[in-house]
Order: structure tokens, then sequence, then C-alpha cells
């Protein structure tokens, strides 16, 4: 707690400093003379999530290739991409928002991870402007705050989607549920696969920093569990799929969105793991975005590494992509590069992305009754579409 008081002391410390140097949203002029708009990347490049946001972020960085202009009231703007690293740690999540209020940034997108985009929600309200928030899940990212919108679908509805899943595909009537201790995301969406799964289940929770899982994985299989669930970051999902590897493990493993990585898809390989996550995209779904994105990552070597490596292309990055156009849609709809202007445009900002059709309640949370089930196909190391679930 004492850690949250300090980074939130020093956010609003930074805030001031900031903005004694900072003119207002009316667009500064480039170094060609053109005029600029700012849109902030608040998201981890760094920490356990770190894999997850740079992916994320490529979706944004493509889009910004692809359209690095934007007409908004009768002029032409350059799109400029701002970044600020929250660390995956909710600790710091307040000062990279401070960061990119004084920025001045037109609005905000990001962050991969419920954890830090709650953390820094307030600071983006307290000071008016709007963010856009790309696949944190959890209810509380906007719960109680006007200024935050997202464009994924939420938690109740994919623990639901994938308590369903493990009853239709595997007959599930027990359940061992893992995530990470204190963890926002991964316990909200252990309760809320819970309250949703017809049948009995076992949950556990590891300590931040656990490197060896061997203990909840045999108890998994003690316990006679049909499924284990664990929607847990890149960071810990590629250790217990590897162990699971290892081991043998016959259980089908379910994951949630943070587990649609490259690198998780790498630890299952050559292995009899079943893995099966939820996710936002499936490849396939927009031939002319992959081809195109998977031309750039063969161009750019950064890109490609950020990548994982290769160019599978993962659901966030889809979403990163879906999300830099939205802000582009919210700009036009504003008329204005003024944060309060396009604050006030994006409640009916509506946008067909390559995700699908993109609109917001009145929580500013997306209408969306559809996720992708996606299999890891261990053999030829690539995802493979398993179904298509919505709930009503």
């Amino acid at each position: 707690m004492k850690r949250k008081v300090l980074a939130m002391f020093l956010a609003v410390a930074l805030i001031f400093a900031l903005a004694a140097c900072t003119g207002g949203n009316d667009g500064d002029k480039g170094a060609s003379g053109e005029k600029v708009v700012r849109i902030g990347v608040f998201e981890p490049s760094t920490g356990d999530s770190g894999p997850g946001g740079k992916q994320e972020m490529l979706g944004m960085q493509y889009a910004n290739k692809e359209t690095p202009t934007v007409e908004v009231g009768g002029e032409t703007y350059k799109v400029e991409l701002v970044y600020a690293d929250n660390g995956s740690d909710s600790a710091k999540a307040p000062t990279a928002a401070a960061e990119l209020v004084g920025k001045d940034v037109a609005l905000v997108l990001g962050s991969y991870g419920s954890g830090v985009s709650m953390a820094g929600g307030p600071v983006f309200e307290e000071n008016g402007l709007a963010a856009i928030g790309v696949t944190c899940t959890n209810p509380g990212v906007t719960a109680g705050n006007d200024y935050y919108f997202r464009i994924c679908f939420l938690d109740p509805f994919q623990g639901t989607v994938l308590a369903n899943f493990a009853q239709e595909k595997f007959s599930a009537k027990k359940a061992y549920l893992l995530g990470e201790l204190g963890n926002d995301y991964d316990q909200g969406l252990l309760t809320f696969f819970e309250q949703a799964f017809d049948g009995e289940v076992v949950k556990d929770s590891f300590p931040t920093n656990t490197s060896d899982f061997s203990t909840y994985l045999n108890k998994a299989q003690a316990e006679g569990c049909d499924v284990i669930f664990c929607p847990v970051s890149i960071a810990y999902s590629t250790q217990i799929v590897k162990l699971a590897a290892s081991m043998g493990l016959e259980t089908p493993i379910l994951g949630s969105d943070t587990l649609d990585s490259n690198m998780v898809l790498d630890a299952a390989k050559g292995s009899s793991v079943k893995l099966y996550v939820s996710t936002f995209y499936q490849e396939g779904g927009a031939p002319e975005f992959d081809s195109g994105i998977k031309a750039w990552l063969a161009e750019d070597s950064t890109a490609m590494t950020n990548n994982g490596g290769n160019d599978t292309i993962a659901a966030v990055t889809a979403m990163g992509y879906d999300a830099y156009y939205t802000a582009l849609e919210a700009l036009k709809a504003a008329g204005s590069v003024d944060k309060a202007a396009v604050k006030a445009a994006l409640p009916n900002v509506t946008y067909t992305g390559v995700s699908g059709a993109i609109a917001f309640d009145e929580t500013g949370d997306a209408i969306r009754d559809t996720a992708y089930i996606k299999t890891a196909d261990t053999a030829n190391n690539v995802w493979a579409l398993e179904a298509t679930q919505t709930v009503k």
C-alpha cells in the first residue's frame, strides 16, 4: 500500500512539473512544419507482460506506418505515437500515465494488463485524458472511470466462455484453477470461471516470482481434475506449459487471452500438451491485414524480434491495430485534437476493424459477444481455430 501511495504522489508531482512546460492540445508543428497530433501508448515493454505489450504495440506501429496522417477539422495532422513503459507493474503505472499526460497527447491507447490499466486510470481521469484499453479485460478498468474505454470483451464473458468450453469439449466435472496471488486479472478470471462452471473446482494461487510449478501440476493430477485453467502471464505460462510437456501431462490446459502468444506456442512445440486459449482474433480472419503485417515483419528485424521471432499474428496485435484506427475515428469525430473534445466524441465512435465491429456501451466497454478458442498444433507450431464461442 505504501508503494502505491508513493507512486501516486510521484505521479502527481510529475504531472505538475511537466504541465508547466507543455502547451494546449491544439497540435504542434513537426520538423518539416506539418501539424502533429500525439497518441499516447501506455504499454509494458519490460516486466512479465513485456512480450505481450510489445506484440500489442506492433499492431499500433504497423497501423501508424500504414496510415501516418489523419484529417481533423479540415486539416491534415501527422500522427505521432508517444510511448511510456508501465513496466508490467501497478506501482509504476501511475508514473507512466503521468508521463503521457505531460507529453500533451490527445488520447491514450493501452494497456496490455488490467492491473496496470486500473492503476494508471485515475491519473488519466484526473487530467481529463481519455484512454482506449486494447486487451485489458478486467471489469475494474472502466468501472467508475468515465475516461477509460476499451475495445475488447470482458473477463466475466471470457471466464464463462472457457467454463462452457471445458464442459462442452471435455465433459469436465472437476477443474483445477491456478493464478498468481494478488494479481487482479488472474484472480478475477478464476472467480468468473468458477461462477460459470457447473462442477467442482480445486483452486490455488502461487506467489509472485514462482519458478517451479511442479507441486501445482502434480496436485491437479492427484485430485483427478479434468481440466486445468491458468489465466496467467506469458512469463508464467511458458514455464507451466514447458513443465507440462516434460511431465507428459495429459490433462488439457485452458488459458485466457494472455496465453495467445508465440512464446507459449513455442513452449508446447513438439509435445503432446493439449493447450486451448480464448482470444480476440484468429489469423486468416482478415487476409489483407495478415499479408500486410507479415510482409512488414519480414522487412523489420526489430518488429520480428518483438513478435517472438516469427510471423505468427497474435490477437493482441490485431487489437492494437484496431485500437489505432478507433483513435483516428475519435479524432475525426471530435473535429479537434483537444483532449476534452476527443473524450466527448468517444462514446459515439464506431469502427469496423479486423477483429470485428467496435462500439461502446454506456460504461465505455466494448459491445462484443464472440470469442475465438484456439488450440496449439504442437506438430506444426501454429495456432488452429478450435471453436467460435458466444455467450448471450
